[in-house]
């Protein structure tokens, strides 16, 4: 999709953090804008940014975790806004916990929200898009979709399901005008879960650094644009550490360690950061 003017894009989790940015860079490309979240007050004022950027935009206040909310969201838009052409599965949770102090509702609400909701809403809207041979889905995962971190099995867990569903859809629609990628950000600066560590004085591992929300934005228009497989936003250093991991897995919680990572999810658990 070269030319995103006068399509309609639905951005879930759009109030606050990446999903602002994200909104933002589509309305800067001429789309029409469904914004989805569950905090209507921060919604508006996002719906009403993007308004004055020129293009149309509805807000709607929905729990990505609720199917009555979903079908409501896709009907609402089609019906204000027309067919869907583009999704962004941006709407996430993270709860960085030890294993064995998790709740039975950490792991079900963050997959919940992390993987199914993605799942049911990319399932909802690619019949539409295959029908009229056109139409993008995002996934915005995480570094931590691309290597298992300490103290984030639940996040983790999420994230690599989602990388693993968005290239299996690739692989089976390979051959269609309807594209997939999967976006993962590292560490990302002044908006969304890292803004809070490091308000709590919680710092990236050095190796690591961090990305800003712009560049995660930037990337997504990118992705839609060349259908961009699998993009990791972050420093250089990282890609070869993550190729590394993934090779040779025996290895990983040693890499993690002594490049900080380890140390960084510690410091979140003691700063009690939610």
């Amino acid at each position: 999709m070269k030319d995103l003017r006068g399509t309609t894009a639905v951005v879930t989790g759009a109030s606050r953090g990446i999903g602002v940015y994200i909104a933002r860079a589509l309305a800067q490309e001429g789309a029409n804008l469904s914004l989805a979240a569950r905090s209507q007050g921060d919604l508006e004022q996002v719906r009403a940014e993007i308004e004055a950027l020129g293009v149309t935009s509805i807000a709607t206040v929905c729990d990505v975790a609720d199917a009555a909310d979903r079908a409501r969201l896709l009907a609402r838009t089609e019906a204000e806004l027309g067919p869907i052409d583009i999704l962004i599965n941006n709407a996430g949770i993270e709860r960085v916990r030890r294993f064995e102090d998790s709740t039975e509702a950490d792991f079900t609400d963050t997959l919940a929200i992390n993987l199914e909701a993605p799942i049911l809403l990319t399932h909802a809207v690619v019949p539409g898009m295959l029908a009229r041979r056109r139409g993008h889905v995002v996934n915005i995962a995480s570094g931590a979709g691309k290597v298992g971190v300490a103290y984030g099995t639940s996040y983790c867990a999420s994230k690599h399901g989602l990388v693993g569903f968005t290239n299996a859809l690739r692989a089976e629609y390979e051959k269609s005008p309807v594209g997939f990628s999967v976006v993962c950000p590292g560490f990302v600066t002044d908006a969304g879960m890292y803004d809070r560590w490091e308000e709590k004085g919680v710092h990236a591992p050095r190796l690591a650094g961090s990305s800003k929300p712009e560049k995660v934005a930037s990337v997504t228009i990118d992705c839609i644009k060349r259908n961009r497989s699998e993009v990791t936003v972050n420093t250089p250093p990282v890609r070869p550490l993550i190729v590394l991991a993934n090779a040779f897995p025996a290895i990983t919680p040693f890499l993690l360690r002594k490049f900080g990572y380890t140390k960084s999810f510690e410091q979140v658990i003691a700063a009690g950061i939610d």
